[in-house]
């Protein structure tokens, strides 16, 4: 089954958020309905970016390797871009 990487942009103090999943648009729910708690505080959220990957292996690997970087201005570049290659920066 296809798996997405995504990320959100908090509308409330533009942070981003970077997850993956199954079903975006549900997850995307899940998070302005408040159900998540890590997001809970930043809600609500718009979607600025949706990659997909062969499964939620892929996509998750990819959210990890994002979220390792710690680093806004990576994430700006592939907001930006429209792009992100898993296998490099």
């Amino acid at each position: 089954m296809k798996g997405y990487l995504y990320i959100l942009i908090s509308l409330k103090n533009g942070t981003y958020y970077i997850g993956s999943s199954k079903d975006v648009d549900k997850r995307i729910g899940q998070h302005n309905s408040g159900n998540v708690k890590a997001t809970r505080y930043k809600r609500p959220f718009g979607l600025v970016f949706k990659q997909e990957h062969e499964n939620m292996i892929q996509a998750h690997r990819a959210e990890l390797k994002i979220k390792s970087w710690k680093r806004k201005d990576f994430i700006d570049k592939i907001v930006k871009d429209k792009h992100f290659n898993h296998t490099g920066r």
